[in-house]
């Protein structure tokens, strides 16, 4: 596995700042100049060392990790491979230098080339009901989410509160979160049919209706958001107030969001998730039957896990439709999703489809080395009427290979020989050899030679291509 870039990191940490290399040597007692060859990668960092970085730079330890400017590495790699830029080929060390050193630049980039594939759909015919958007509300959540590593510690305080004066047992929570709703906001519940709704709020008539479609778990989960909409509506505003929103739309994404997460957070408090989630080794349908919740309510819950002082496994999550659309999309473990494009079909993800409701598990390796123990399975939602497909997703999860042995989802794998080999995508890997690749790589030339098929769908030169 490629070894994590922290000195970028320090030099992006010290920079904002406001603090010269040689104060900040200072405050952690090492030369001006042994500090300046830890933020070129040259030094190695003890522990002792990291921990007087994490109190003098006023961060956590996870804030060292790197993982922030490699999600930005991946993006500036996919935005200035793209052929119609008519860039010659951008050193890698040149990409890591603008995502360490200039962060802001690096943003600005990528929010610059977000706009442009926007006006090129835009032109193609594809138009947006509101005009043109430099940023997407979705993209803009997503982001949103991705940048606070998926934790509101703020919301989890929230939900850690209701639930001590709820205080009953998980099995009990459902019927525990109706009464409260009924005693303290006068609200009453109702399961029926609705419709093509899954829930449907009335205020004046005080009137909370849920399709009898919605399996037991998912109706707790509804009457849960129903609840803070009303009871953490005012911790919401002050987590969304300081990202500023574009738009009203991404607003009320962001609002929804963290509605969600407070209902998760309720349903599964944080501290005896956590303590259950390591008892249980990870695995996803013992903690669901646990604490009364879906496979992926629990899934979703184990990527939250990421309190200061009591941090969980960090994991990657990722909703995907048999398209390959992606609606659901955030990384603790450092994964680099690709931002414009579609990625590696060889990834579990793609392949989870052919197997409906098991859950597979694979050990992907990027072609950095940089390795994932990753699982998958889909998930069905109730079809709206008889004749019509029910919708079905596959919930993916994974995180660094580093941590696989606290996952019983390793156990009798070889982390070593088990490996599946798959790319950011298919414009961007330069696996030869892929059977499964859609594209050819955007660096390299095509080779083509009516004498002879080869069993992958590309063939091209090895050597990167001159623009």
């Amino acid at each position: 596995m490629s070894r994590p870039l922290i000195g970028r990191t320090v030099r992006r940490l010290r920079l904002e700042k406001d603090l010269t290399q040689q104060a900040l040597a200072a405050r952690l007692g090492v030369s001006a100049s042994y500090l300046n060859l830890i933020e070129h990668d040259q030094r190695a960092v003890t522990a002792s060392l990291l921990l007087k970085l994490g109190s003098t730079l006023q961060v956590d330890l996870a804030a060292l990790s790197g993982a922030a400017e490699q999600q930005m590495e991946s993006g500036l790699r996919e935005v200035l491979s793209d052929p119609l830029l008519g860039l010659d080929e951008v050193p890698e060390a040149e990409m890591q230098t603008l995502a360490g050193s200039a962060p802001a630049a690096a943003r600005a980039m990528l929010a610059l080339y977000r706009a442009w594939r926007v006006a090129r759909e835009d032109s193609n015919g594809i138009a947006l009901p509101s005009g043109r958007r430099i940023l997407l509300p979705t993209e803009e959540t997503r982001d949103f989410f991705q940048d606070r590593a998926n934790h509101f510690a703020t919301l989890e305080t929230v939900a850690e509160a209701i639930g001590i004066q709820l205080a009953v047992a998980p099995s009990e929570l459902n019927h525990a979160i109706a009464e409260r709703l009924r005693r303290t906001h006068a609200l009453r519940v109702r399961v029926g049919p609705l419709g093509g709704s899954l829930r449907r709020y009335d205020p004046e008539a005080r009137l909370l209706e849920l399709s009898e479609t919605l399996p037991r778990e998912s109706r707790g989960f509804q009457m849960a958001f129903q609840l803070m909409l009303l009871e953490a509506r005012d911790a919401v505003e002050a987590v969304i107030a300081p990202a500023n929103p574009s738009s009203p739309e991404a607003a009320a994404l962001m609002r929804v969001g963290l509605l969600n997460y407070a209902a998760g957070a309720l349903l599964m408090p944080y501290t005896p998730f956590l303590a259950a989630a390591r008892a249980l080794r990870h695995e996803v349908d013992a903690l669901a039957a646990r604490f009364g919740t879906s496979f992926e309510q629990a899934a979703h819950r184990l990527s939250t896990l990421q309190r200061e002082g009591a941090r969980g496994v960090p994991f990657f999550f990722l909703r995907v439709d048999p398209a390959g659309n992606v609606d659901k999309r955030f990384s603790a473990a450092g994964f680099p999703f690709s931002r414009f494009g579609g990625s590696c079909p060889r990834w579990l993800p793609h392949t989870a489809f052919a197997t409906p409701d098991v859950l597979r598990v694979q050990l992907a390796e990027l072609p950095d080395g940089a390795a994932f123990l990753c699982f998958a399975r889909t998930v069905s939602g109730p079809a709206a009427r008889w004749g019509e497909p029910a919708p079905v997703r596959v919930v993916a999860m994974g995180c660094e290979i580093a941590r696989a042995a606290e996952l019983v989802y390793a156990d009798g794998l070889d982390l070593q020989r088990s490996r599946v080999g798959i790319g950011l995508s298919c414009r961007l890997c330069e696996r030869a050899d892929c059977r499964s690749r859609a594209f050819p790589p955007l660096e390299h030339r095509l080779a083509i030679d009516p004498n002879e098929e080869s069993a992958a769908p590309w063939r091209f030169d090895t050597i990167r291509r001159e623009s």
